[in-house]
């Protein structure tokens, strides 16, 4: 291969340094004139083409479907698969690097990663790509697992035994925990709750440990990934994790060994929010959760771990502000919920607030609207800015009876115009956040029923996946504009579409599940989508929504922007971003054909 062959053009930079020798030893260049056929449609091939200079038209019959340029290599599909299902023309006088047919197929044999590269389906080419990340992002972390952690021995006692006895067994074997058996039931003790016994509770060393033990242990395997310790701790607030293999408990992963491993402190945040005693506190610890977020993002989790992580420390920070600040009279008769992207578990960056107060029973005007002020400006001064649209507690269009949402319902549904069915999206993606969860069940149990066959409201309320045009050409380029410095929108152009469209599915068929993931999955096992898109269309969602927050992380005009400029990504992503927005179109037609918008 010639010296000057760019080994770090993908997929090539996935190959090692003898398997890119062995292409150097093996490579030609060839010369093809303006309108030469360099692979014809349904015709095989001996070398895999990567253009050095000059351009080639990709034709489906007498159809231009795309143009490739410096760089871009083709045609897998014939070299692996027998024959080209397209048309391969010199547009003008064009330079390709010819990689032999047998010895690429031979690299292909014993390297996945670069074999990834030659996948056909969208799903497949995405997944590799997200491996692909992981390991350049973190190395060894994202194949760590919670053997990789130093684990604390398993030790038992009984419940009968007593608090010194458990005491000695702890400094014996250097740990903070030991499992305790009681009868069928397992739980563990720790060094602190043998302490609160003593010199709270004022009990006797010759106490027994049992009224002690906390028996709802959390559990995983050895093989489970580390980040999976993380975000269970996270989300069971638990300091520790039980490691069991084939039913017998063989380990304590405490806290502060995984977070040594990982260099993170998820876990810490949620202690620091439970354990705030005043606001400043709850500000203090609120501040720390967009730097989990990017340091996440460096150690190469995926997208929608990550948003999970900063969601359950989202809503554990309201939680435990609603229960500083809420009167008993709000408190106990009523539930804080989120909705939008924060409902739906979706937003790793605050972007703005969107929650809401459903209450039981009408609560006293000059308690409720202190209220709602006090939480939406504590919420402000937490760093999450004010929702343009006012969705917020402050808003008494937000923070009102079950009685009084229904009676909105119905107007939303009766009188739809764009702010109704905005609301009924928001609102249709809330979750409970604190107290009466129950609340919330029945006020969407309510709005469910009442779309519940109403097909012309279900087609108006869809039309919204055409609201932005997907930026993808009929040549599959991608469509930027100039005045957005060459950029195109992941969020009005992909994200939103494939969002709102999947709720206008989940809607339809009263699916209760907030995460546009676990919908598609949902949807794909009732039939309303096959398995094989919904596989596609969550790679497609999860690649685009990764862009969007490393350009979120890397913008300097702050999370809002979700712009990305194609000319900065590698080739390889611009292929797969054309990949994406391709089963975006996709999903748009679906939903079209579904809900009849033609008729419009």
């Amino acid at each position: 291969m010639p010296k000057a062959f760019d080994a770090d053009n993908p997929p090539f930079d996935r190959l090692t340094p003898q398997q890119i020798e062995r292409l150097r030893a093996a490579v030609d260049i060839g010369y093809f004139r303006p309108g030469e056929t360099i692979i014809g449609e349904h015709a095989p091939a001996e070398q895999l083409f990567v253009v050095i200079k000059g351009q080639v038209d990709v034709r489906e019959g007498l159809e231009l479907v795309s143009t490739l340029g410096a760089k871009d290599s083709f045609d897998a599909r014939a070299l692996m698969h027998g024959s080209s299902g397209q048309a391969f023309v010199a547009h003008e006088e064009t330079l390709c690097y010819l990689l032999p047919k047998a010895v690429t197929l031979a690299i292909v044999a014993e390297n996945p990663r670069f074999a990834s590269f030659f996948y056909l389906d969208i799903s497949r080419k995405l997944d590799a790509l997200s491996r692909d990340d992981d390991e350049k992002r973190s190395g060894s972390f994202m194949r760590a697992r919670v053997r990789d952690v130093f684990l604390h021995p398993a030790v038992f006692i009984e419940a009968s035994d007593t608090i010194e006895t458990a005491g000695h067994k702890m400094a014996e074997i250097n740990s903070n925990a030991l499992f305790v058996r009681d009868g069928d039931r397992v739980g563990i003790i720790t060094g602190m709750n043998l302490s609160k016994a003593v010199v709270l509770q004022c009990q006797p060393i010759d106490a027994p440990v049992g009224p002690h033990t906390h028996f709802d242990i959390v559990a995983l395997s050895p093989n489970d990934f580390v980040y999976s310790a993380l975000l269970m701790m996270t989300k069971h607030n638990k300091r520790r994790i039980a490691v069991e293999q084939e039913g017998q408990y063989i380990g304590i992963l405490e806290d502060i060994d995984l977070l040594s491993f990982l260099g993170g402190s998820a876990q810490l945040i949620a202690g620091r929010i439970d354990r705030a005693t005043s606001r400043g506190e709850l500000a203090s610890a609120a501040r720390e959760i967009e730097g989990q977020v990017r340091m996440l993002r460096r150690q190469g989790l995926k997208v929608d771990v990550i948003a999970e992580i900063a969601s359950d420390l989202n809503r554990r920070l309201m939680a435990k502000l609603f229960a500083m600040i809420a009167p008993d009279a709000i408190r106990s008769t009523s539930c804080l919920i989120v909705m939008g992207s924060e409902g739906r578990a979706e937003q790793t960056l605050r972007t703005d607030q969107d929650n809401g107060l459903i209450l039981a029973q009408p609560v006293d005007p000059e308690i409720l609207d202190a209220f709602r002020r006090d939480f939406t400006a504590a919420l402000e001064g937490f760093g999450f800015p004010p929702c343009p649209g006012n969705v917020m507690v402050r808003n008494p269009v937000w923070s009102k009876t079950l009685e009084d949402y229904v009676a909105d319902f119905r107007r939303w549904l009766a009188l739809p115009d764009q702010n109704a069915h905005m609301n009924v999206a928001i609102f249709f993606d809330a979750s409970a956040v604190a107290g009466d969860a129950g609340l919330l069940d029945k006020a969407k149990g309510t709005l469910v029923s009442m779309v519940r066959g109403e097909q012309a409201y279900m087609a108006h309320f869809a039309r919204a996946v055409d609201a932005f045009q997907t930026p993808i050409g009929l040549f599959n380029n991608l469509i930027t504009s100039e005045g957005r410095g060459n950029a195109l929108d992941l969020k009005k152009g992909g994200v939103f579409p494939v969002i709102h469209g999947v709720r206008c599915f989940a809607i339809e068929r009263s699916i209760v599940e907030t995460s546009t993931v676990k919908r598609i999955d949902q949807l794909a096992r009732t039939g309303a989508l096959s398995v094989d898109f919904a596989r596609d269309l969550t790679q497609a969602l999860q690649f685009l929504m990764t862009l969007r927050l490393d350009r979120q992380l890397a913008a300097t005009g702050g999370p809002s922007d979700s712009l990305v400029r194609p000319a900065e990504l590698t080739s390889m992503e611009r292929d797969l971003l054309r990949d994406a927005f391709q089963v975006v179109k996709q999903f748009r037609e679906i939903i079209r054909r579904h809900f009849n918008l033609g008729m419009f």
